[in-house]
């Protein structure tokens, strides 16, 4: 029995009640049990309130539908209504800012999503979406409860509607604390950014029992789905960090990097990082040699505010660099080939990668900043066959649909289709530069001249000095490094030193800049 239930001696003036309140309100922040957050705790877990609070600034948590509790009966539920049914939902602020949440509380129910449970997540989304600020989920639940059944079910339907109604609205973030199983996976893959937990954190859709069961195949829970394998192999996790505490902090971090909403430009800040600074040592961390590989990484340091960025997707798709950072206080999203994997060539995962990142700036007003140095697309039967056309498309037709500032700048190789596909001047960049390493061209010049020579090289005494001669020809007559800016298709060489300066002057003069879409319901974008 719960102080709710009717009882003799139930209080008769406003003191009484107050008192009653408060006692109630009590009993809800509490939980369950001392034993219950034990063992919350003996896993390596922080409760859902302990979350909050690290999550948001201190003081400022309201929340909503406290007191709510489930109706159901049947299989012993009737004897077991606990306060906030297994998730604490309400708003608060991060850096001063309005950020909606909803934490699953594992004490209860196993955080498992029953009707009202549901309906408090359902009641947030939607005010979220109306006060146009950002949702971030603290998921830590056992998916759907399985006494009030289809109930449940239907619940996660109403979730799904809504995560599909703000995407691309407001930001919408999914930070996995425990496991997530089953059809509630796919509610953090309709987000924004997923976050990860090692060891604590697992998300599949149908668990090692089952997969045992189907398939012979033995695994753990973290081998088939914890933050590792969704970092590095799936994708499916943007950021995995090792213990709560850090995770949460980059999730507020992330969070003074994007907008409140799709009608807002993120937040500037002041910066201390001289507009007009030189990067001379850019000259020496970009070998000449288009064959030498570098750390593109080193390259943005040396350009950002501070060298300061956050990296999405950093183990996934390692060939090509996806990150949010600021130039001159302003947010910008940076797009570029990494040398050191795989040459920076483009493949699936890079594709999807970039596309999806282009998408999300787009979404929420993020300027973005394309770094090339791609000798292609991976060559390969596997990659065609796995449908490199259809995924590079997708980058393809994201960055041709967003209408944010775009500037692009080749610092070495930009070869073929490639080149094209990376925010070339053809394709919508809004300004393209280029180093005076550059190379644009169809293929690199050893390829061009054996396709194009083919006669000469095979019928001359000496081949291989005419395959030389005929690839030094190709270079100076059709790669030299002003050969794209006389035809108009780079708006400047510049000095490598002058990058930042000239990339923060051109985002001041973008930072107006207005372009429509034809009118259409949506597009249909390559999958």
């Amino acid at each position: 029995m719960t102080v709710l239930d009717d009882a003799p001696g139930e209080p008769t003036d406003a003191r009484g009640r107050v008192a009653e309140l408060h006692e109630i309100r009590a009993q809800a922040m509490a939980g369950p049990s001392d034993r219950a957050t034990e063992a919350q705790h003996a896993k390596g877990k922080l409760t859902a309130r302990e979350r909050i609070e690290l999550l948001l600034d201190a003081g400022s948590f309201q929340e909503v539908e406290q007191l709510r509790r489930h109706r159901a009966t049947g299989f012993g539920l009737e004897a077991k209504k606990p306060f906030t049914d297994g998730v604490i939902t309400g708003w608060g602020t991060v850096e001063g800012r309005t950020v909606f949440v909803y934490a699953h509380d594992f004490r209860i129910f196993g955080g498992a999503l029953g009707e009202a449970h549901a309906t408090k997540i359902h009641k947030i989304m939607d005010m979220a979406i109306a006060a146009g600020a950002p949702l971030v989920s603290l998921n830590d639940g056992a998916g759907a409860r399985i006494q009030e059944g289809v109930s449940a079910l239907a619940g996660y339907g109403g979730i799904f509607q809504r995560n599909t109604r703000a995407s691309g609205v407001i930001p919408q973030i999914s930070v996995m604390l425990g496991p997530c199983a089953g059809g509630a996976a796919y509610s953090p893959a309709l987000t924004d950014f997923v976050f990860m937990v090692r060891e604590t954190s697992q998300m599949f859709i149908t668990g090692p029992d089952v997969v045992k069961a189907v398939t012979g195949e033995e695994i753990t829970q973290n081998g088939l789905g914890g933050a590792d394998v969704h970092a590095e192999t799936s994708g499916v996790c943007h950021f995995a960090y090792d213990d709560e505490e850090t995770c949460i902090a980059e999730v507020r971090y992330l969070l003074s990097m994007l907008p409140q909403n799709n009608r807002e430009n993120p937040p500037r800040a002041e910066s201390t990082d001289a507009a007009d600074r030189r990067g001379d040592v850019l000259l020496d961390l970009v070998p000449a040699d288009g064959n030498r590989p570098y750390d593109m990484a080193k390259v943005i340091e040396e350009i950002v505010d501070d060298g300061d960025y956050l990296e999405v997707h950093e183990r996934w798709a390692r060939n090509i660099i996806c990150a949010l950072a600021r130039l001159d206080g302003q947010v910008v999203g940076i797009v570029a080939n990494q040398p050191q994997s795989l040459a920076g060539v483009l493949d699936i995962e890079a594709s999807e990668k970039a596309a999806r990142f282009v998408q999300m700036c787009d979404a929420f007003n993020i300027p973005i900043v394309t770094f090339l140095d791609v000798p292609g697309f991976l060559p390969g039967v596997d990659q065609e066959h796995g449908g490199i056309i259809r995924h590079g498309a997708k980058l393809l037709y994201a960055y041709c649909n967003a209408t944010v500032p775009r500037i692009s700048l080749i610092l070495r190789k930009a070869y073929g289709g490639a080149y094209i596909v990376m925010d070339s001047q053809s394709i919508g960049a809004d300004l393209t530069y280029a180093w005076p390493t550059n190379e644009i061209a169809v293929m690199g010049a050893e390829g061009a001249a054996n396709v194009i020579f083919r006669r000469q090289i095979a019928d001359a005494e000496d081949p291989e000095a005419m395959r030389q001669k005929m690839v030094k020809e190709y270079k100076s007559e059709l790669m030299h490094p002003y050969y794209a800016a006389e035809r108009g298709l780079v708006d400047d060489v510049i000095d490598p030193a002058e990058t930042r300066e000239v990339l923060i002057k051109s985002l001041a003069m973008l930072q107006s800049k207005h372009a429509d879409l034809p009118s259409r319901k949506h597009g249909n974008p390559p999958q």
